[in-house]
């Protein structure tokens, strides 16, 4: 008797053949019937074929399943070259999906059903997203596309053969988990980044606060300041986008310290969630009683590629600073110099202090008190932030900004002392 089970595979495979189908059926929805080299028959025809070549191979040899391989991907290169003596310019996508579905009709017999099932959603979105993908990759320059590379070569190769092991004043400076920081908040930083560079001013300065928040809330402040000063009339705007910009922050440092340290997130997660909230609260308002231009067309500049060598080997040296800093303040001042370490940090950035203090709270600092010095770090850099607003904008865009960051303060820290 065959196990019912087979049946729910057999139609897994042919549920995946009908998706991917779909799909390329309607991507060729224009062709005559003759000149598409598969259809929605086709490809559901192609995944049941590897479902039930999965199944006799169970029954019988795996040769069975390979033969099949092989055997359509001889049909597929033979008619690929056909049709290639006609038009030299073809693409290869549709024949690789036919391979990708053969192959997830065996694994929806012989493999596991819900991993099967999710590489074929993928599949199918990544053939849907073809005019998507191709205009993100033509807004993407060159030099960042090296430099992604680049980043990408020392990270996979020159990470793992650096030493595990601490080195300096305290043993606090390790190769390993210094350049693994950096890839971490390189990487994160790269997603705000790509963000900005695809969708620029043109999908709005709040969107630009929100994918800058990410990259670089310090410098996206910077850059809205600047283009205020251009700009008079989308001050109210601007503010909105400066201020998501610093609520993002606040998420940020959950999200590095859930990395880096979880036991933190607890004590963090109301203050900082607050401090988020508030932020988000008060560019809302701004944002709907605003008198600003609510469009812009000029391009906001002045964050830099996270993945540029140069700007990553900063990143380390000045988490390097830190880490030394804090080890020989506590030395000197005990808890109340990570406090003092942590102000000092915060001026500049607040990623390396998150992540330094998180290293000490795996060693031997309490939960309250590291909860306390990320704090300080991320008050001090949303009033310097508040401070760029005023001096590198004007008047009218500061006293907005300084108004909400006010009330993020001290909702902040009111969170944090019933929390504690």
């Amino acid at each position: 008797m065959i196990d019912p089970d087979t049946f729910v595979r057999l139609g897994l495979a042919l549920a995946i053949g009908l998706l991917l189908g779909l799909e390329r059926g309607w991507h060729g929805r224009e062709r005559s019937e003759g000149a598409r080299i598969a259809g929605f028959r086709t490809f559901a025809l192609t995944g049941l074929l590897g479902g039930v070549c999965g199944w006799l191979a169970g029954l019988t040899t795996p040769v069975i399943l390979a033969l099949a391989f092989f055997a359509l991907a001889g049909l597929l290169a033979v008619s690929y070259w056909v049709r290639l003596q006609e038009d030299d310019d073809l693409g290869l996508t549709t024949e690789i999906a036919l391979l990708l579905t053969f192959t997830l009709g065996a694994a929806s017999v012989l493999g596991e059903l819900a991993p099967t099932a999710a590489v074929a959603v993928v599949a199918a979105l990544l053939l849907s997203m073809k005019s998507t993908l191709h205009r993100w990759i033509k807004q993407i320059a060159r030099f960042e596309l090296d430099a992604l590379f680049r980043l990408a070569l020392i990270s996979v190769v020159i990470l793992p053969l650096l030493p595990d092991q601490g080195y300096g004043p305290g043993a606090v400076l390790n190769p390993y988990q210094l350049w693994w920081a950096v890839v971490i908040v390189a990487g994160l930083s790269f997603i705000g980044y790509v963000s900005i560079r695809i969708a620029g001013a043109r999908v709005g300065i709040v969107a630009t606060g929100l994918f800058g928040g990410l990259a670089s809330s310090t410098s996206t402040t910077l850059a809205l300041a600047r283009f205020v000063r251009a700009h008079q009339s989308i001050a109210p705007l601007a503010a909105t986008g400066i201020i998501v910009a610093g609520s993002v922050t606040f998420l940020r440092i959950l999200i590095l310290v859930a990395i880096f340290e979880p036991a933190l997130v607890p004590p963090l997660a109301l203050p900082m969630g607050v401090m988020a909230a508030t932020g988000l609260a008060g560019a809302a308002l701004m944002h709907r009683f605003g008198d600003g231009e609510q469009d812009t067309q000029g391009d906001i500049d002045g964050v830099a590629n996270p993945l540029e060598l140069k700007t990553a080997l900063v990143f380390g040296m000045i988490l390097a600073v830190v880490l030394l800093a804090v080890h020989y303040l506590r030395e000197w001042l005990g808890t109340g110099g990570v406090n003092v370490a942590a102000a000092l940090s915060g001026v500049t950035d607040v990623d390396a202090l998150t992540i330094s203090v998180s290293r000490l709270v795996s060693d031997d600092l309490d939960l309250v008190s590291g909860s306390v010095a990320i704090f300080i770090a991320a008050t001090v850099n949303t009033a310097v932030k508040a401070g760029i607003s005023l001096v590198a904008g004007n008047t009218r865009l500061g006293l907005r900004i300084i108004a909400v960051y006010a009330a993020v303060i001290l909702a902040g820290g009111a969170s944090l002392w019933l929390g504690l």
